[in-house]
């Protein structure tokens, strides 16, 4: 009777102008879950994504282990690079001492000092922001919410077959159009 669609929806967003009831609060929803099939879409509050009891998280765990290399990777270019700047920074400063007299080498290492802590509080104000994580795309809808959809597709495909049925002429018994004998 009915097809069935598998148990794995996406989230997608709509716009502010499109959005419709939650399925299950019924406050407006800009969010939709819709199988990759496009058979079944329905709309749902973000809060309802977060529910352990609702849908739980799809996620490719070679696409995250791929970005956390990746991750680690810009890590230690960057350290790298830091190390690097520092190592230069050194020898400057070895340089400047053999050339320059004693006191004008303080006031510089004075100056210097406050430009690297300056520096390096940006830095660590930069690494300190928190990058948003991205939201899992893909759910899996827990077995009472599947069913439940699986349930109202099957009774909107039996509604319409329904609707076909009566539509059609032959539906309902006519009228006996002879006379009737005994």
């Amino acid at each position: 009777m009915a097809t069935t669609f598998p148990n794995l929806y996406t989230h997608r967003k709509v716009a502010e102008t499109a959005a419709k009831a939650c399925d299950i609060c019924y406050k407006s929803s800009t969010s939709v879950l819709i199988t990759p099939d496009k058979k079944d879409f329905f709309f749902v509050c973000a809060v309802h994504l977060k529910d352990r009891y609702f849908c739980t998280p799809k996620i490719d765990e070679e696409a995250a282990k791929k970005k956390r290399e990746k991750e680690l990777e810009e890590e230690k270019e960057r350290v790298k690079q830091e190390y690097e700047e520092k190592q230069k920074k050194k020898k400057e400063k070895e340089a400047k001492k053999d050339k320059d007299d004693k006191e004008k080498d303080k006031d510089e290492k004075n100056k210097d000092k406050d430009k690297d802590d300056k520096k390096d509080e940006s830095k660590d104000k930069e690494e300190n922001t928190p990058t948003p994580e991205e939201e899992p795309r893909v759910f899996e809808l827990k077995t009472t919410f599947y069913q439940q959809r699986l349930l109202k597709k099957r009774q909107a495909e039996a509604a319409k077959q329904d609707r076909e049925r009566a539509s059609k002429p032959g539906y309902f018994p006519s009228v006996p159009s002879d006379t009737p004998t005994r």
